[in-house]
C-alpha cells in the first residue's frame, strides 16, 4: 500500500512544482499539501474503507481548485491550467468513480458527482456520468429528467434529450412527470426552431439544406406526446398539467384549444376540469372590438364582470356535479377573490354576496364539510352577522356533534354574542365529546371564565379539566393553570396549585422552569 501511495503522491509532483514556479503557492505551502494528500491517499488505499474518506479526499481537491483559482484572480495568471487543473479535476474524477463503484446505491453520491463535473470538467465527461448513474438507478424518474435537460439546456441537444425520455418512458411507461417533461422539451425544442428560422430569415442568409418542417415548428411532436399521455394516464390533474405547460408556449394556440376541448369532453365528471373552466373566465379579456378597460372605475367594473362568469359556470358546475368536491372548489374561489385587496366597496360587497351564495348552496345541498362551516361561521361573525353566524354554527354541530372544532365554533359565536348559555354549551359539550379530545375545550372555558367570571369559577374549572384530563394531554393544561394561578394570585397562589399538582404526573419540563422562576422573582421583592 505504502508504494501505491507514494506512486500517487509521485503523480502529483508535475502540477506542484508549476504552482510553486508560477508562484501560486510557496514552498511551505506545497509541503502542507504533500502532507495532507499523504494522509488522504492513505485513507482510501487501506483494506477497510469508508465513504466518509473519500467525502474528505474530494471537498480537500476541490476547496485546492478554488484556492487555485482565487490566487490566479489575484495575480492575473491564466495559463498552465492542463498541466494544473486539469490534472486535479482527472484526479477526483478517479476518486469518484471508485466510490460510486463502490456504494452504488447512494444517489446523493452520484448527485454530488454531477455537480463536480457540471462545473470542473467536460460535458462529454459529465454525459458518462449521467449514463452510468441512469445504468443503475434507472428506476429513478427524476434522475432522467435531470440528466435530460442538461441535454437539453447545456448541450443542446434536443435528439440527446429525446432519446433520453423515450428510453426513461420504456422503465416508466405511467410517471406523469415524465410526459410533462417530455412535452414542454419538445415544445421548447420547437420554440427554438422558430427563433433560428425567424433570425435566418431576417439576416436574409441562405440556409442551404436546413429544413423547417411546418409540422415540427406547430409542435406537433408535442402534439403527439400529449396524445399518447392522455390515453395512458386518465386523469383532469394530469390533462390540466399539460394545458399549462401549452400555455406557455405563444405559438401553440392550437394545440391549446385542443387540449382544453378534450379536457371539456372527457373529464366532465371531475371538479377540478369545471374549476379550471371556471377559473379561465378571470384570464379572458374583453371581447374584440371593445375598448380594453383604462380608467380605475372600468377595471373594477370589468373584474366583477369576469368574476360572474366564473360564479356562473361553478352554478352550472354544482348542478351538473353535486358533490362536496365541486361545492369546495366553489367556495374556495369565492373565499380566495374575498381575500383580495380592493378600494372598491361594490366589488368587495359582491366578492361577499357571492362568497354567501356558495356557502348557503352547499348547505342547502348537505355538502358542507365541518372545516366549511368554520369558515362560514367565522366569515359571517368577522362581519358582525351574529344571528346567522349562530345559525350556521348550529347547523354544522347537529351534523358533526362529536366534532371538537365545530363545538368551539358554536362557542366562539355564543361568546362574541355574549349570550348567557356559554358556560351550559361547555357543559353539554363534555357529554357528548370523547374525555381524551377535549382539551382544547376546556382550555376555552378557563380562557373565557377569567374575563367572564370570578377568581372561584375560573379555578373550579381547572381543578374539573385536572381530573377529566389524564395522561400526555394533561401537561399543557397543568402549564395553563399555573400561569394562571400566578397571574390571578401571585407567587402565594402559584406555589398552592404547584403543591396541589406534585402528584398528578405526568409534568413538562416548563412546569417547573416556571416555578423556579417564580420562586426567584419572589426573592427579589
Amino acid at each position: 500500500m505504502a508504494e501505491i501511495i507514494q506512486e500517487r503522491i509521485e503523480d502529483r509532483l508535475p502540477e506542484l512544482q508549476q504552482l510553486e514556479r508560477i508562484g501560486l503557492f510557496s514552498r511551505a505551502e506545497i509541503k502542507a499539501i504533500i502532507k495532507k494528500a499523504s494522509d488522504l491517499e492513505y485513507r482510501i488505499q487501506r483494506r477497510t474503507l469508508f465513504k466518509e474518506d473519500f467525502i474528505n479526499y474530494v471537498q480537500y481537491e476541490i476547496n485546492l481548485l478554488e484556492l487555485i483559482q482565487r490566487r490566479r484572480v489575484r495575480i492575473g495568471y491564466s495559463f498552465k491550467k492542463d498541466e494544473i487543473e486539469n490534472s486535479i479535476v482527472h484526479r477526483v474524477q478517479g476518486v469518484f468513480r471508485r466510490a460510486s463503484a463502490k456504494w452504488k446505491d447512494d444517489v446523493q453520491l452520484w448527485l454530488s458527482y454531477v455537480v463536480f463535473c457540471k462545473k470542473w470538467a467536460t460535458k462529454v465527461q459529465l454525459s458518462k456520468v449521467f449514463s452510468a448513474m441512469l445504468a443503475i438507478h434507472s428506476n429513478k424518474p427524476a434522475l432522467w429528467i435531470m440528466a435530460a435537460k442538461w441535454e437539453m439546456e447545456d448541450r443542446l441537444s434536443s435528439e440527446s434529450a429525446r432519446q433520453l425520455f423515450l428510453r426513461a418512458l420504456r422503465f416508466h411507461p405511467e410517471c406523469p412527470k415524465l410526459y410533462q417533461e417530455y412535452f414542454r422539451m419538445e415544445l421548447m425544442h420547437a420554440e427554438k426552431l422558430r427563433k433560428e428560422k425567424q433570425e435566418f430569415e431576417k439576416a436574409k442568409m441562405d440556409v442551404g439544406n436546413l429544413e423547417y418542417a411546418e409540422e415540427i415548428l406547430m409542435g406537433e411532436l408535442a402534439r403527439i406526446i400529449y396524445k399518447n399521455s392522455v390515453n395512458i394516464i386518465k386523469s383532469a390533474e394530469f390533462h390540466v398539467s399539460l394545458l399549462s405547460i401549452a400555455q406557455l408556449f405563444d405559438f401553440a394556440k392550437d394545440l391549446q384549444r385542443e387540449i382544453y376541448d378534450d379536457l371539456q369532453a372527457l373529464h366532465t365528471d371531475d371538479p377540478l376540469t369545471w374549476d379550471y373552466v371556471a377559473r379561465r373566465e378571470l384570464e379572458i379579456e374583453s371581447q374584440p372590438g371593445e375598448e380594453p378597460p383604462t380608467t380605475k372605475q372600468t377595471k373594477v367594473a370589468e373584474v366583477g364582470r369576469r368574476e360572474e362568469r366564473c360564479c356562473a359556470v361553478y352554478e352550472e358546475a354544482v348542478k351538473t356535479l353535486p358533490t362536496e368536491a365541486m361545492c369546495k372548489c366553489y367556495i374556495n374561489f369565492c373565499m380566495e377573490r374575498f381575500a383580495k385587496k380592493t378600494s372598491s366597496r361594490h366589488l368587495r360587497g359582491k366578492r361577499l354576496e357571492r362568497t354567501m351564495v356558495a356557502f348557503r348552496k352547499a348547505h342547502d345541498l348537505k355538502l358542507l364539510s365541518e372545516f366549511q362551516y368554520k369558515q362560514w361561521s367565522e366569515l359571517l361573525l368577522h362581519h358582525d352577522f351574529l344571528t346567522e353566524a349562530l345559525e350556521v354554527a348550529g347547523a354544522g354541530m347537529e351534523l358533526f356533534r362529536g366534532s371538537v372544532m365545530m363545538w368551539q365554533v358554536k362557542l366562539q359565536v355564543l361568546i362574541a354574542s355574549k349570550s348567557p348559555d356559554v358556560a351550559m354549551l361547555f357543559e353539554e359539550a363534555f357529554v357528548h365529546l370523547k374525555p381524551q379530545i377535549c382539551l382544547p375545550l376546556w382550555i376555552s372555558w378557563a380562557e373565557w371564565s377569567e374575563g367572564a367570571k370570578s377568581q372561584e369559577d375560573t379555578e373550579a374549572i381547572f381543578k374539573k379539566a385536572v381530573l377529566a384530563i389524564t395522561g400526555g394531554d394533561s401537561v399543557t393544561l397543568k402549564d395553563k393553570y399555573l400561569d394562571w394561578a400566578y397571574r390571578s394570585g401571585g407567587y402565594k397562589k402559584a406555589r398552592a396549585v404547584f403543591k396541589s399538582l406534585q402528584e398528578s404526573r405526568p409534568f413538562s419540563v416548563d412546569f417547573f422552569r416556571k416555578m423556579i422562576q417564580f420562586e426567584k422573582e419572589q426573592m427579589w421583592l
